[in-house]
């Protein structure tokens, strides 16, 4: 049951994510992308904290409660590995992504985004120690192909990798510290109250991308009309995917964790054809059925 739990929650944390990506799109026609960034994650975090102290706090961690044991403890190495998690992946990550983002192609960074993925991998089996065999190395393999096709489109002849170096670099650099903030994730996915550590990584890395935006100068102009898609966004495509994406942490992870997560670029496609009429081509089809049978074997195995 343990196993299963582990890809439901790493699988729901995908979907979440996802529909996030559509909204997202939405609320950024309007709104600063740094500022946008701050305040789901502010939001994620107020939503969090009024699940935490809220009577329904016992049905949700009763939901989150699996045979693995767990530590109702919060030490001092803990707090500062929370230090190093928001650091990592609510500060940096996400200031060095934006900021590559408009210094590259949308073509560039699809593709250059699936790097999160491989570092996770990589870092949890060089310090983490987690070991896959033959079959998992295949299914990895599905998924990193499948993401590739399908947020890319096949469009390969678009990238630019050379001429947009200094951005491309940037969103490298995010994904790696996102690699890390995964990683580092797993030694405080242990603990019974998760959603007290998400809800306190949320609240600090927004207020903390707020306080750089006012640093910069940004523009904090936000219409009332982009309120109900960053509150969704921060509450469920942030708040309750960044819980589950615990939950799988502990259960099955980081390596199959982080692979199983990057079908986030499946589902954010399927919903921007439903939602945004956006194309949704045979070939990322293809490349989404890659991905669901690359998830397929790693559950089986």
């Amino acid at each position: 049951m343990t196993h299963h739990w582990g890809y439901v929650g790493a699988v729901g944390s995908a979907l979440l994510f996802g529909i996030g990506t559509t909204l997202n799109k939405i609320a950024l026609a309007n709104v600063n992308p740094t500022i946008v960034a701050g305040l789901i994650y502010l939001f994620a975090g107020i939503s969090l904290s009024a699940v935490r102290f809220s009577p329904i706090r016992k049905h949700v961690m009763q939901l989150l409660k699996t045979p693995t044991k767990t530590d109702p403890k919060f030490c001092k190495k803990d707090v500062a590995t929370l230090g190093l998690v928001v650091l990592c992946g609510s500060i940096i990550a996400p200031f060095l992504f934006l900021n590559g983002l408009n210094q590259t192609t949308a073509v560039n960074a699809s593709l250059l985004q699936n790097a999160e993925a491989l570092f996770t991998v990589l870092i949890a089996l060089s310090f983490l120690r987690e070991r896959c065999n033959k079959k998992e190395l295949g299914a990895i393999a599905l998924l990193v192909i499948g993401a590739v096709f399908l947020s890319t489109n096949a469009q390969f002849y678009q990238l630019s990798l050379e001429t947009w170096l200094l951005g491309n670099l940037l969103i490298l650099t995010a994904c790696l510290f996102w690699g890390i903030d995964n990683n580092l994730s797993k030694f405080l996915c242990v603990k019974e109250d998760l959603i007290l550590v998400t809800a306190l990584k949320c609240l600090i890395g927004g207020i903390s991308l707020l306080l750089v935006a006012y640093a910069l100068k940004l523009n904090f102009y936000v219409p009332l009309s982009a309120f109900p898609y960053l509150i969704t966004v921060g509450a469920f495509s942030i708040g309750f995917s960044i819980l589950f994406f615990m939950l799988g942490l502990r259960e099955i992870g980081s390596m199959r964790t982080g692979m199983i997560f990057s079908t986030a670029s499946l589902f954010g496609a399927v919903f921007a054809f439903i939602i945004l009429r956006e194309e949704f081509t045979f070939v990322q089809a293809l490349a989404g059925m890659a991905m669901v049978f690359g998830v397929y074997v790693l559950y089986r195995k």
